[in-house]
């Protein structure tokens, strides 16, 4: 049994890649909260997907934020919220059809020609992390076809349940905010959330295909 940890200074940023996570870590990072390293925690994939989750609350320790792999992936949040019940969890979101044409461009840029949607042995053959990561990661995630890893309907299904487990399980909470970072007030709700004083108007935005 995973031994409770309050996790009062924690936050977790559980909102699925392409959410504008890049924009709330930098963010996070201007307040001095101590990111978690993405590369380290990208590898936790080998636990994730044999459901071993001590090895990923021991990762949780030794840091205060947390976004994207593997804390946007399903379930990941359920979890952390049973073993750090006062941390504070942000769910990053936007609409559906913005969110599965960024993710796609954004991959398509990385792991095919920039003109077309990855296939199977592009995300198989791909550098990143390791050669299979990608491949590995959408196995994991979205168990969508193999000759069609990108299934619009799969996944922008995938994203609506995430984003509606979550908000059914934290409704109510004090210690949970939903945060579309695209409206203009965005950024004043994640201060008034985090208890923080506004550096600046707006978020910092960042890169757009990176978010």
């Amino acid at each position: 049994m995973l031994k409770i940890n309050r996790g009062k200074n924690k936050i977790f940023c559980i909102g699925r890649n392409k959410t504008g996570t890049t924009s709330l870590e930098q963010a996070l990072k201007e307040f001095g909260y101590k990111l978690g390293n993405q590369k380290e925690a990208e590898l936790l994939i080998k636990y994730y997907k044999d459901y071993n989750w001590k090895p990923i609350i021991r990762y949780c320790k030794k840091y205060e934020a947390f976004q994207d792999v593997p804390f946007s992936w399903p379930y990941t949040w359920l979890i952390l919220h049973q073993h750090f019940p006062n941390a504070k969890f942000i769910l990053t979101y936007r609409e559906e059809e913005a969110w599965y044409k960024s993710l796609t461009s954004f991959h398509s840029k990385l792991f095919a020609d920039g003109n077309r949607i990855p296939n199977k042995e592009d995300l198989q053959n791909a550098m990143y992390r390791y050669k299979g990561f990608m491949w590995e990661a959408n196995r994991v995630n979205y168990k969508t076809p193999e000759n069609d890893p990108y299934n619009k309907t799969l996944l922008i299904t995938h994203y609506k349940r995430h984003n509606e487990d979550i908000l059914h399980y934290f409704k109510g909470s004090q210690d949970f905010l939903a945060l579309d970072i695209s409206q203009p007030n965005s950024y004043h709700q994640l201060c008034e959330f985090l208890e923080k004083k506004p550096l600046h108007e707006t978020f910092p935005h960042l890169n757009k295909t990176n978010s």
